[in-house]
Order: C-alpha cells, then sequence, then structure tokens
C-alpha cells in the first residue's frame, strides 16, 4: 500500500496533472527492468500530460485517469468546484501560490452555498487547492482522499508487472468534463487497431453494490456499454473464479464516454472497486475489492 499512499498525497485536481504524470514516468523508468515485458513509454506535447504504455502486440487499452477532484480559488476568498468534490465546512485544504504553501479550511455559507476559504493571507486568485491527505489503512480497509482515481492508477500500475501484450493510458481532465480520452483512443485506435477497452476507476457502494464482495462489472451507467462485450467479461470472471459484482445506474460516467461518443468502434466496460465516502477527505475501500479488481484484470488482459 506504500504506492497507493504516494500517489494519493500528489496533488493532481484536473488541468493540474503535471506532478503526477511525472511521477507515473518515473516509476515506470525505474521498475520497468523487473516487468515480464518492457513497454514502449508514448509521451510528450501531442498527448499533454497524458501517458501511453504498450506492451507487446496490444488486444485491449486500459484507462486510468490521472486527476482528481479539487477548487480552484477566485476573487477575494471564493472557491470554485474542479469536478463535484463534497463539500463540508472544516475540511482541510492544501496548496501552494508564489507566496509559499497553503494549508487553509473550507466554509460553507449555510444560505445560498458559496464556497470559501478560511486563511491568514488572500491566496493568489487561480491556486488550486486539494484535500489533505489523511492516509489510513487496517487489515481491512483503505482510507484516504483521491482513491478515486488514485486507487485506478494503483491497479494499472500493478498490472504492468505481469501484462504482455495491451495498452495503457493515464488520461487526465475526467472529474472536470474530459476531453484526453478523444485524442488517445484515436491514436491508439490508428496505430495499434485496438478498439476494446477496460475503464480501470472507481465506483460507489450502494443498495446493491456492498464493500468486500469483489471488484465491480458496470453494466451500465448514464450510458450503455455493448452488452455482447459485456457478457464476455461476466464470462471470463465466472471462469476464472474471481470475485465479482454486477452494477447497474442510471447516472455517473467515467472515461468510457469519449470512447462512447467518439468516431471508432470501441466497446468498454467499467470494471473498478467500491468505495464509501465519494469525493470527500475519508474515501474508504476494502482491500478485498481491491485485490479482486487487479486479478480481474490480470485475467481480462490475457483472455480478451
Amino acid at each position: 500500500m506504500q504506492l497507493l499512499h504516494t500517489l494519493c498525497r500528489l496533488a493532481a485536481p484536473a488541468g493540474n496533472e503535471a506532478s503526477l504524470s511525472h511521477f507515473v514516468q518515473r516509476y515506470v523508468t525505474e521498475q520497468k527492468a523487473s516487468w515480464r515485458v518492457q513497454p514502449k513509454m508514448l509521451v510528450g506535447a501531442e498527448f499533454q500530460d497524458c501517458i501511453l504504455l504498450v506492451f507487446g502486440t496490444p488486444q485491449t487499452a486500459i484507462f486510468a485517469h490521472l486527476d482528481s477532484i479539487g477548487f480552484t480559488v477566485r476573487y477575494g476568498q471564493q472557491l470554485v468546484r474542479i469536478g463535484g468534490p463534497a463539500v463540508q465546512t472544516g475540511y482541510r485544504l492544501v496548496g501552494e501560490d508564489a507566496q509559499g504553501p497553503i494549508d487553509c479550511t473550507l466554509t460553507v455559507d449555510e444560505q445560498t452555498g458559496a464556497l470559501s476559504y478560511e486563511f491568514n493571507r488572500e491566496i493568489e486568485r487561480g491556486t488550486e487547492l486539494t484535500f489533505h491527505c489523511d492516509f489510513r489503512e487496517t487489515e481491512t480497509t483503505v482510507q484516504s482522499c483521491y482513491l478515486d482515481n488514485r486507487l485506478g492508477v494503483w491497479n494499472a500500475l500493478r498490472l504492468c508487472e505481469t501484462l504482455e501484450n495491451g495498452i495503457i493510458a493515464f488520461s487526465c481532465w475526467e472529474e472536470h468534463g474530459g476531453g484526453s480520452v478523444a485524442y488517445l483512443a484515436k491514436y491508439i485506435y490508428e496505430h495499434y487497431g485496438v478498439r476494446q477497452a477496460l475503464i480501470s476507476d472507481i465506483t460507489w457502494v450502494t443498495e446493491g453494490v456492498q464493500a468486500g464482495q469483489g471488484v465491480v462489472i458496470s453494466l451500465r451507467d448514464s450510458l450503455i456499454p455493448r452488452r455482447a462485450y459485456v457478457d464476455r467479461i461476466r464470462l471470463l470472471a465466472r471462469e476464472a473464479g474471481v470475485a465479482h459484482q454486477l452494477e447497474v445506474e442510471g447516472s455517473g460516467g467515467s472515461d468510457a464516454k469519449e470512447l462512447q461518443h467518439g468516431a471508432q468502434p470501441w466497446d468498454w466496460c467499467f470494471v473498478g472497486a467500491p468505495e464509501e465516502h465519494v469525493h470527500t477527505p475519508d474515501e474508504l475501500v476494502h482491500k478485498a475489492d481491491i485485490y479482486s479488481m487487479l486479478r480481474l484484470y490480470q485475467v481480462l488482459l490475457e483472455k480478451l
């Protein structure tokens, strides 16, 4: 869990993912010698802060978004949401501007819902603030801010250790409207002919999805994937004996929305662990679900 702890501590709100992107690039460079297959790492201006890792002869791509929710300092002491963070007076926010480090407190106006901060000075406008990381681990659970989607990134990096054929795409902006998956999907399709994807992301604990019961295979959210592809994934999960749950929702979305709306014929399926306290500083995931998520990805990348 040390890698996950490190990932959660790195600030990477949507639009400012550079620090996490650089960490992932360094991690890949340092660790790849011990992996079963050496990937080709594609980075640069044409990918902005995104990263593509290409292993062997790929048939499936994994999309894991680097970014998180957060806040942008407006004028005076006003804050604007990045994505959809939960808000509560007293949440501890951190960041940095030209004057130095920031450790301040979120304030929510009870009447208007307006967001502001309490700090000993005015913070420069445009500064991004994120939840302070309080990483807590027990024998059965992990709790921290930004498990969505640092856990999806962790899953992808751990998968690299044994992956022989496949593409891992680390995307940006997912929490605030997306935008990067469209050009990543186009590049992958045109250069490698890959058109089936898995979304390595985190979903919710609900009345039908329980913590500790296994990784979630989503049958639908606000979008509907092609049933034939999802059924293949369900069959492989059953045959491998990996603990899993089925999710049916009418709202929510992921990087899949850009695959669904794109010009290429992508198949996709959201496969991820469920969490409690979504988009708060206290996101909670059961370790059994984390490990079944990694195990299922190992099976799917071999069999799909």
